[in-house]
């Protein structure tokens, strides 16, 4: 590797807006996020599927399994 090309290296605290804090290294010292893992709708388990004009109940009417007496 060249000496002097690379950008410096900080321990950095990432903020949420949620309040949790991150440590990790990046070439910025602090970040501050809207959104994290512990506050995402998707890592909480709380996500909702949109649905648009009934596309949702549609698809998993045509493609449900059909149970077998």
């Amino acid at each position: 590797m060249k000496p002097g090309i690379h950008p410096r290296s900080y321990i950095t605290t990432i903020t949420c807006a949620c309040g949790s804090v991150i440590h990790t290294r990046s070439t910025r010292r602090e970040l501050k996020v809207e959104i994290c893992s512990a506050c995402h709708p998707f890592f909480t388990g709380k996500q909702k599927l949109v649905d648009s004009a009934g596309r949702v109940e549609r698809f998993q009417r045509r493609y449900a399994k059909k149970a077998t007496p």
